[in-house]
């Protein structure tokens, strides 16, 4: 199963043809679908040329002190620059101290600030954009990861010339043989591209306009949003980390735009005390599973690369390199962007706090929203605000529905960690469940199980509780008026009128809720019957199927995974009365046998007991197969295989997998990125049949390759086994 990259990449690209462009002169989306243009910037940073004139050359702190920005504000211009924090600023001189020791570190920022602009190495540029270098930050910079899957459904245009060849031959076996090693080209051609695109996703140069007189103006930005984290009001927090550099529209579909944001790109105005940065382990995590959840047609942001950067150290629990990921999606508008513009509560301390209610800020976010982010496709003057909250409740449900159904769970879902458009966003300390545990926590940090697998549907529901309680009095106010709120529209209203709107606007709360558990339900059972090879939709199979086959795997201590693959091979023949002569079906109590041992402790399993539970369950199984026979074809017993491993996954990014895969690439980059490529392969590929799946040759005969495949589909070692993660990264 091992196919380079190049070719990985190719295959899927040469379907359709598209003029290539560096990343600096991707098309810049229209003003109409740019973020910057229609929200309201940070009062520090008004406009791109004050920001590109004036904060960059003279007061670029105001872009890493945290602050609070103004209430009508949605977002902050923020320049990567990814740099170890705190900051090693030498001490200045007497001379210098008496002189103004604030301008000596402004002056230290601006010296290492992306403000000097770089000719195009090539004919190939944007009218709207230019490249900016800082001539005081050189570090090494090596490209470890590009997603093939991530490059050619967002931005199959972007020339990334030879960095598949830079990163070698995917392989588990034999990532240090020679053959199969990376072979960058000498050719300029593809040469500069691929080290632009190196440059720019590692923060280390900047794309922004150059001036107004270019047309489009253009700067990278932070957005603000609040929100509550693990239950309890935390004010606003904002892009801490992430910048989001460049805004393209989809060359098949110049209304569908994608955002580019580097996470890890150095410190912004929501950075609080932290760094600002990433780490490469935390950055690995995000970059496969984005995809991994895409394979499993899970709603998800998606990964684009990942750069390492190997001489910038970064403190947690140890001492950790810095690594850059660029992730895309078409918005990263969260619920905590709504709530930051009516929070619960104002609050102060240091380096934080929450501001004051600001009315048409809301209004000006919504309106965005649903005309450019959620594509309500309302009549002008129509309310928004009711369809707003609804269809994001639909939007999450589904994607809640996905998690549960193939067993992800997100470990911190905190309302500003909840996407607007319902994709699963900020992957943490998540994890794929191994041994199913209904009860499970991914994440160590959460002592009381807020997220643990079985509340996540209720954690959603928490979250557009949240959404609701922000939008209420403007939803309230339409309600009242019958039309959509216009500009200042609650600048002359009382504390009662508020008061008023809000109680209105809550009456939605139900229809809420009803929404989303029955668009959580009906998607959950589509996705648990495509598991288990049905067709028809019946109203009993939660009952009757769905979680007696869970308590089973509960009980018997099963592998999620593996048991559902190993259903998949199932036929109700299995069930037929033992052939003449014969006491037992043979057939039938080998793969009762073979579920049985899905369990890291076969020697503890009540064979009697669970064998007597899967013979009832399978009895029922095969009587429901049996009766939708006329949904199949002549061979249905094939075709229903086909179909259920189809959406059962072989492969899976258990924790074991990431944890060696980061340690590989930690120990040494150059052979890691090929382990690293051929992981990243696989989860874009789950359903394959990795590792020569029932291949009936011993083991010996299996290639090197074949092995490692296999074993990367197997459960691991058992203490790996619901292996938990923190939220440090």
């Amino acid at each position: 199963m091992r196919l380079p990259s190049r070719a990985a990449y190719s295959r899927g690209i040469h379907k359709m043809s598209f003029q290539k462009h560096y990343i600096s002169a991707l098309p810049l989306a229209p003003a109409s679908h740019l973020l910057t243009h229609n929200l309201t910037p940070d009062t520090q940073t008004p406009s791109v040329s004050d920001f590109r004139n004036k904060v960059l050359t003279t007061g670029p702190s105001v872009q890493r002190r945290p602050r609070l920005l103004s209430p009508q504000c949605h977002f902050s211009y923020v320049a990567p620059l990814p740099i170890p924090f705190p900051y090693a600023i030498e001490p200045p001189s007497a001379e210098e101290r008496e002189k103004d020791s604030t301008s000596y570190i402004e002056k230290w920022l601006a010296d290492r600030e992306a403000t000097h602009e770089r000719p195009h190495s090539s004919s190939d540029t944007n009218p709207h954009l230019r490249k900016y270098y800082s001539e005081n930050r050189e570090q090494p910079r090596e490209l470890i990861g590009i997603s093939e899957t991530g490059l050619h459904d967002c931005v199959p245009h972007l020339d990334v010339g030879d960095a598949f060849a830079l990163l070698g031959t995917p392989t588990l076996a034999t990532p240090f043989d020679d053959e199969g090693d990376p072979y960058p080209s000498d050719l300029a051609s593809v040469v500069n591209p691929r080290n632009e695109l190196v440059d720019i996703l590692s923060g280390h140069a900047t794309l922004m306009s150059p001036g107004s007189e270019a047309g489009i103006e253009f700067a990278p930005w932070s957005l603000r949003y609040s929100g509550h984290q693990f239950g309890s009001w935390a004010g606003q927090l904002g892009d801490g980390r992430a910048i989001s550099i460049l805004v393209t529209p989809h060359p098949t579909d110049p209304d569908t735009t994608y955002e580019l944001q580097l996470k890890g790109a150095g410190r912004t105005p929501f950075s609080r005390s932290a760094d600002g940065l990433a780490v490469l382990r935390s950055s690995i995590r995000e970059y496969l599973c984005s995809e991994a959840m895409e394979a499993l047609s899970i709603p998800t942001t998606r990964s684009l690369s990942l750069i390492s950067l190997p001489a910038l150290p970064v403190q947690r629990e140890r001492v950790e390199t810095a690594c850059v990921l660029t992730r895309m999606a078409p918005s990263f508008i969260r619920i905590g962007s709504f709530e930051a513009l009516n929070g619960v509560a104002n609050m102060f301390f240091f380096g934080g706090g929450q501001q004051e209610s600001h009315w048409d800020a809301l209004r000006i976010l919504g309106e965005w929203v649903s005309q450019k982010v959620l594509k309500l496709n309302l009549e002008k003057h129509q309310p928004w605000g009711k369809p707003l909250v609804l269809e994001v409740a639909r939007r999450n449900a589904k994607m809640v529905a996905g998690w549960q159904a193939y067993g992800f769970m997100h470990g911190v879902i905190n309302t500003d960690n909840v996407s607007i458009l319902g994709l699963t966003i900020d992957y943490g300390p998540y994890a794929f469940m191994d041994v199913f545990d209904s009860f499970h926590i991914c994440n160590h940090t959460d002592e009381s199980g807020r997220y643990a697998y079985k509340f996540q549907p209720n954690m959603i529901i928490y979250a557009l509780r949240a959404l609701l309680n922000a939008l209420a009095p403007l939803i309230g106010a339409e309600a009242k008026s019958g039309a959509a709120m216009t500009a200042q529209w609650a600048d002359n209203a009382s504390p009662e009128q508020i008061e008023g709107w809000r109680s209105a606007g809550m009456e939605l709360k139900d229809e809420l809720e009803r929404t989303m558990q029955e668009t959580t339900s009906i998607e959950y059972g589509r996705l648990m019957r495509k598991r288990l090879g049905l067709r028809r939709e019946i109203s009993t199979d939660e009952s009757r199927f769905f979680k007696p086959l869970l308590n089973i795997m509960e009980t018997h201590k099963l592998d999620f995974h593996l048991t559902f693959r190993a259903l998949s091979t199932f036929r109700p023949a299995l069930l037929d009365p033992p052939l003449p002569g014969k006491e037992e079906n043979g057939a039938l109590e080998q793969f009762v046998s073979k579920l049985l041992a899905l369990t890291p402790d076969s020697d503890k399993v009540d064979h009697k007991t669970a064998s007597s539970e899967w013979l009832e369950w399978l009895g029922k199984y095969a009587e429901r197969i049996e009766g939708e026979k006329e949904l199949w074809g002549a061979d249905r017993d094939v075709e229903r295989e086909a179909a259920a491993k189809g959406a059962n996954p072989r492969f899976v990014l258990r924790q074991w997998v990431l944890e060696e895969v980061i340690s590989k690439v930690e120990k040494d980059a150059q052979s890691g990125k090929r382990v690293l490529a051929k992981v990243m392969h696989m989860a874009c590929n789950p359903f394959e049949p990795w590792g020569a799946e029932e291949d009936e040759r011993p083991e010996a005969e299996l290639d090197a390759e074949e092995k490692e495949e296999r074993r990367y589909c197997g459960m691991g070692e058992k203490k790996m086994l619901g292996f938990q993660c923190s939220c440090s990264s």
